[in-house]
């Protein structure tokens, strides 16, 4: 069973969105996947995802209300398959921090989205559009990483 973590900055708004949305499209197409999310900071441990995303991912029907916030360990490096960082920020972050001998590969998500865009901005100091406009792209990023997986499985 391939592992996935999902990484942003404080993991309450975008990794948490693309572990519940990544989650709900696997189990649509009867793949198998352990799923998580992590920030690189640990300003949030502990807490819920931002009330405004589990609030427009809850529109479309993915439920983040379980998930709590933490911040990625050594370990992760050693027991996920993939760190999928949410900007080039994170996805350096991952990378200065991530031990030589690591078994993960660190890439950025939206690098498997049929899209030009290949950050996941931060939408935490903006409006309600923001939160949406960051669940199209992750709902993007998730069918292009379901795709790779299954051709890799090929």
């Amino acid at each position: 069973m391939k592992r996935i973590l999902f990484v942003c900055l404080g993991n309450i708004c975008r990794s948490p969105a693309a572990e519940g949305v990544l989650r709900a499209k696997a189990r649509d197409r009867g793949m198998s996947l352990y799923i998580e999310s992590a920030g690189t900071g640990a300003w949030h441990a502990g807490d819920p995802p931002d009330a405004r995303m589990i609030k427009a991912a809850g529109r479309r029907g993915y439920d983040l209300s379980h998930q709590r916030a933490r911040k990625v360990t050594d370990a992760d490096f050693f027991e996920f398959d993939y760190l999928l960082a949410m900007d080039l920020s994170n996805q350096v972050d991952l990378l200065e921090v991530a031990p030589p001998n690591r078994e993960c590969d660190i890439r950025l998500f939206l690098d498997f989205a049929d899209s030009e865009t290949r950050e996941t901005p931060d939408p935490y100091y903006g409006g309600d559009q923001g939160f949406e406009h960051v669940l199209d792209l992750i709902e993007l990023g998730a069918a292009g990483f379901l795709d790779h997986l299954e051709d890799e499985s090929e």
